[in-house]
């Protein structure tokens, strides 16, 4: 078969350069070559019974023809033996070499075989059949470099390397915001540095002592109020405004950064409408927003309602709408409403209209795109454009929502829906931000000016999140049993006066209120969702006017409440994530005053807690200790505290059996 097949596939040069005949005779000669070559090769491996030294015996040896005589054995070794290996690696070098290259593996000074053999009228085989002008193939095998062969690296490489971290694209609205200055004391702007502001309502703000704006405050009501230049029937230039995103910390002003814009475009109004709709998460910071319109809203004819549910749902009815012999009138120029009250509206309010919406503002969006489930803001929007109707004989003049920008869907000015995004946690992971479908949106931060995308969460990106400039931060090792003494030694022997402590569920905050209630020597009181509406207002207007020390809270005051006064907050259970602690942190150290954040932790939770903290970009981060003998004297009323609080909880146990 090996005959065969070196008669059958010659190389291309050999034909090329002997003619018909020539190439048929040294056929025939490189034949009876190849069989002479492995008949003397096998009776010489008969011979010689010691194994042929392999390559790696001599790896200084160069890389000569007879180095490579031993590996051709081991060939012919496995040729003799009938292996499928040896015969389909035979045929490959019949295929792809000619004779002459078989031959000139042969050690210098021995004659080659096929000149040896071969007729006198034939060529030989190992020079002859080369074409004129190319080098045969001894000479470039003799030109190859002498040195060890190095071997490639077939498998390994398995030791343990730190991937890379991949960053992604986000868009150039995000990778590049407007640059907001975050220090509330030294970066003021005077009221006459923003003349676009309406002088009724810079009145206002100087009868409120209010001399110089915030930062944040002065990038985005000019920003805004430029958007509303034209007024706010149509946008600038009969085109939609542009969409804001405001990233800002925790009392840096943002609640006054949209009232007073907002404010200021519908003071020109003729007809009631709902022109501005502001959505919050809870009731409290709804009613505070509301609080700030009504203040700047007195001596105007705008009219302001709140919708929240701590009223019935036919009285506030009869704030948003009245009945008329030819239809329904309008009584709210703005409301103010928490997202389950708005869609109870909508779905069974008549007469409630939101086709004349101007502004939607989404405050504390980051905690309302985390509702999105509810589906409240495809509602609004839905409400918000009127649905094609020919037969209606005013469709030409009501709005539509343009499916794609082009000349067709702009030629028809209409009034523009211009969405305002405020919170103090703003994502910037752009798949979320795509739910608000938002509109050549614009970003105004006062972080960094590129930030990486967020995790699930958003909490792992270095420097995400800026704090207020006052806010020292600290933490207490104790263990779970000394939590309830940290809590007492730090209201009653460092002397604050309003302290805000904070819990992860309803049931921690309802045993440390009964714990410190027992123990007694300070004004205590619960704010979770075991009270009601009027009861929570009642609370917290205790505790800003000082009759309460120490208000015990889940988060459901972390969440944009501004209470005046507070000096501590305290993290009785460490938060499980950074906007948590953001978030309640910030209930201190508000509009460019001080204040101190300590957060209890145990020694399981030390390491993750830094570490979360570290990432974010805290400025500095103290360790408070506490000794066990500054303790000591608080523990006999503590155990006292103890029973009692256990005979409390059995009390209240039986009440709820019965």
């Amino acid at each position: 078969m090996s005959l065969f097949y070196v008669a059958r596939y010659q190389g291309p040069e050999a034909a090329a350069a002997a003619g018909p005949e020539g190439a048929e005779a040294g056929a025939h000669g490189r034949a009876r070559a190849l069989l002479e070559r492995l008949q003397s090769r096998a009776r010489e491996r008969q011979q010689q019974r010691e194994p042929a030294p392999t390559e790696a015996a001599a790896p200084t040896e160069p890389a000569t023809r007879k180095r490579r005589r031993p590996r051709r054995r081991r060939r012919l070794n496995g040729a003799e033996s009938g292996s499928p290996e040896a015969r389909q690696g035979k045929r490959r070098k019949a295929d792809g070499e000619d004779a002459g290259a078989e031959s000139s593996e042969d050690a210098p000074g021995e004659p080659s075989s096929g000149s040896s053999e071969d007729a006198p009228g034939e060529p030989s085989s190992g020079s002859s059949e080369d074409a004129p002008g190319e080098p045969s193939s001894s000479a470039s095998a003799e030109a190859a470099p002498d040195g060890p062969l190095v071997p490639g690296l077939v498998l390994g490489g398995f030791g343990r390397r730190k991937a890379p971290k991949v960053q992604p694209f986000l868009p150039r609205w995000l990778a590049e915001p407007s640059c907001v200055r975050k220090n509330v004391n030294e970066d003021l702007v005077p009221i006459e540095d923003i003349p676009e502001v309406h002088p009724d309502l810079q009145k206002q703000l100087r009868a409120h002592g209010i001399s110089s704006y915030f930062p944040v405050q002065a990038a985005v009501i000019p920003a805004l109020l430029e958007s509303a230049a034209c007024g706010f029937l149509v946008g600038r230039g009969g085109y939609r405004p542009s969409d804001l995103c405001v990233s800002a910390p925790t009392g840096s002003g943002k609640t006054l950064a949209f009232v007073i814009p907002v404010v200021q475009a519908l003071l020109s109004r003729v007809v009631c409408h709902i022109r501005a709709l502001v959505v919050l998460p809870t009731k409290e910071l709804a009613q505070q927003v509301s609080k700030v319109f009504n203040i700047y809203t007195d001596a105007t004819p705008l009219r302001v309602s709140l919708i929240t549910g701590q009223k019935s749902l036919a009285k506030e009815q009869e704030s948003l709408v009245q009945k008329t012999a030819d239809g329904y009138r309008c009584l709210a120029d703005i409301v103010v409403a928490t997202p389950g009250r708005l869609v109870d509206h909508i779905d069974q309010t008549p007469g409630f209209n939101l086709q004349q919406l101007r502004f939607l503002v989404i405050d504390e969006a980051d905690r309302m795109i985390d509702s999105m489930h509810q589906s409240w803001l495809p509602r609004v929007v839905a409400a918000a454009f009127q649905s094609e109707d020919p037969a209606d004989p005013c469709a030409l003049l009501q709005r539509r929502q343009a499916q794609a920008v082009t000349a067709a869907s702009t030629c028809c000015p209409q009034m523009p829906l211009q969405k305002l995004l405020f919170s103090a946690t703003l994502t910037q992971n752009p798949e979320k931000l795509q739910q608000l479908g938002l509109h050549q949106p614009r970003l105004f931060s006062t972080g960094l000016a590129h930030r990486g995308l967020e995790n699930t969460d958003g909490d792992g990106d270095s420097g995400k999140y800026a704090f207020p400039v006052g806010l020292t931060h600290h933490y207490v090792p104790c263990s779970l049993s000394s939590k309830p003494l940290v809590v007492l030694h730090l209201v009653l022997e460092m002397g604050f006066s309003r302290v805000l402590c904070f819990t992860n569920s309803r049931e921690n905050s309802h045993r440390l209120f009964l714990l410190v209630q027992a123990f007694g020597g300070v004004d205590v009181a619960e704010f979770s969702s075991r009270y009601g509406p009027g009861q929570r207002r009642r609370i917290l207007k205790q505790f800003e006017q000082g009759k309460i020390q120490l208000l015990i809270s889940t988060d459901a005051t972390a969440r944009g409440i501004d209470v005046q006064g507070v000096e501590l907050v305290v993290n009785y259970d460490a938060p499980q994530y950074l906007r948590t602690y953001v978030h309640r942190a910030g209930r201190t150290a508000r509009a460019g005053k001080t204040g101190q954040a300590f957060t209890l932790l145990l020694r399981v939770q030390e390491r993750r807690f830094l570490q979360m903290l570290t990432e974010a970009g805290v400025p500095e981060l103290r360790r408070h200790e506490l000794s066990s003998k500054l303790l000591q004297a608080l523990v006999p009323r503590y155990e006292e505290a103890l029973s009692q609080l256990e005979e409390s909880i059995k009390e209240e146990h039986k009440q709820r059996a019965a």
